[in-house]
């Protein structure tokens, strides 16, 4: 049996020669565990764009500053040069 389509054919093949030894069964339930493993990376990749894409349109912003350390942080660096013209 040889593949088509594959990121890297050799490997499949490979793969594909060593699984010619077994049983029926054991290829169902081969087949049906990578299928499982493929849609449960289907499903976690999909939980994170979701994710991902909240955090682009809502402005996320993630830092390990608690909010007071950003808070002292921006007061410590505002400086003020604005001086008020005499009349």
């Amino acid at each position: 049996m040889s593949v088509a389509v594959a990121s890297n054919p050799t490997i499949v093949n490979n793969y594909l020669g060593l699984l010619r030894g077994l049983s029926l069964n054991d290829k169902i339930n081969l087949v049906a565990g990578l299928v499982n493993e493929i849609a449960t990376v289907t499903v976690e990749k999909k939980q994170s764009n979701k994710k991902d894409v909240a955090d682009r349109f809502f402005g996320a912003f993630h830092s390990n500053k608690s909010a007071e350390e950003m808070i002292d942080e921006i007061q410590t660096s505002r400086t003020f040069t604005h001086t008020v013209a005499p009349f």
